[in-house]
């Protein structure tokens, strides 16, 4: 730690308390929004669902936040903080902890404390619980925060504020981009098969193809296996066997990722709720069936899904999806362009993630320069110039 800086324990810099305990039948007093953990966003708040709860007039000094004060998750996701900043008080459940400084210029330097700790995987050896994980009262008295005179924290503080909006605009700029770029190939897509050209016909799947559905449950799966293994969760596992060869569609049969679809030519395995179209008649070329499905299935199975609480498909459903088929010469043609706008698209989503990886590197490096006291002069704020 830098010299001059002093490490102190929460407990010794400021007050903290959990809120009011939900409790529908002994809650008392007049309705009040409240806050609870979901509303909680790092240096934010989500207010488009605030409950209400009773309150008491007696309780408001108790169970509010003022402006400045640091609002923590106590579970749901231990440490996520953010600073209530409007003039208006507000109620908070048990579920979160209000954290009030002695001096309160020191809520936004503990805030991005809290954000290092959380990105650098040490705030959670602060949380108990072996399965649901809570930052308890207990662990945040404990909890220790490096403090420098406060000139310089204010200053280290600019930085990183400047930093951070440098950042968020170049992340969402990439995010844009990304979104953009996916967004295009699947218009490009939906054009090639309703702008058809002559001599395109119309034929239901079961007329080009076997349909089988999938061999064995999930207790087939195996750790290093050499053959794929396909799932209704639409996770690739491995299998020590295999039951289909070749270039095959596969679509999962249940749950939530019904409507989506997977190509694969080789042979691999299949979960028992599965379909598989494989054996394919030589007049349809697999990767423009592929593609067919990839345009047209999530539209047309969502009007023939069936079951209340699991989505299912009906294998009478699957054989009567018209495939739209042109001559085979078209369908190469087209494949071709679609491979070619699919690796461009893959190319630019490959780019763009890899730049939001680099703004989280970046993020976490400035942090972690700025608590280790190399964040305390201008030359540092570089990072902001990030487009």
């Amino acid at each position: 730690m830098k010299n001059g800086w002093q490490t102190k324990k929460v407990s010794e810099i400021a007050k903290h308390s959990l809120g009011k305990m939900l409790d529908k039948a002994k809650n008392k007093g007049e309705p009040k929004p409240y806050l609870r953990n979901l509303n909680v966003r790092w240096f934010d708040f989500d207010l488009s669902d605030v409950l209400e709860m009773r309150f008491l007039p007696e309780e408001a000094a108790r169970y509010t936040a003022v402006k400045g004060d640091v609002l923590i998750c106590e579970g749901g996701y231990p440490g996520r903080a953010a600073i209530w900043e409007q003039d208006e008080p507000i109620y908070f459940q048990k579920a979160l902890h209000r954290v009030r400084f002695h001096e309160p210029e020191r809520n936004k330097w503990f805030l991005y404390y809290l954000l290092s700790k959380d990105l650098d995987g040490s705030l959670k050896s602060h949380f108990n619980g072996a399965g649901i994980q809570h930052f308890t009262g207990e662990a945040l008295a404990q909890f220790e925060v490096p403090l420098p005179p406060l000139p310089e924290q204010q200053r280290i503080v600019g930085l990183l504020d400047a930093a951070f909006a440098g950042l968020a605009t170049a992340k969402a700029n990439a995010e844009k981009n990304l979104h953009n770029a996916r967004a295009l190939f699947e218009s490009h897509l939906q054009s090639v098969f309703t702008q058809r050209g002559k001599g395109w016909v119309e034929k239901k799947l079961e007329s080009l193809g076997a349909i089988r559905t999938g061999k064995r449950d999930a207790n087939h799966q195996v750790e290093n296996g050499p053959y794929p293994f396909y799932t209704c969760a639409f996770g690739q596992f491995r299998s020590p066997t295999f039951s289909f060869d070749g270039a095959s569609i596969i679509l999962p049969g249940n749950g939530a990722n019904v409507g989506k679809v997977f190509f694969h030519d080789g042979k691999f395995e299949a979960y028992q709720r599965t379909y598989v179209v494989n054996e394919l008649s030589q007049s349809i070329n697999p990767r423009f069936l592929y593609y067919c499905f990839s345009a047209n299935w999530p539209g047309w199975i969502a009007t023939k899904q069936f079951g209340s609480a699991t989505n299912y498909i009906v294998v009478g459903d699957l054989k009567a999806f018209p495939v739209p088929t042109p001559p085979l010469p078209v369908q190469e043609e087209t494949v071709e362009q679609l491979e070619s706008f699919t690796e461009e698209t893959q190319r630019l989503a490959t780019l763009y993630t890899r730049k939001l990886a680099a703004l989280e590197a970046l993020k976490k490096s400035l942090l972690h320069q700025a608590f280790t006291g190399q964040l305390s002069h201008p030359s540092h704020s570089h990072p902001i110039l990030i487009p």
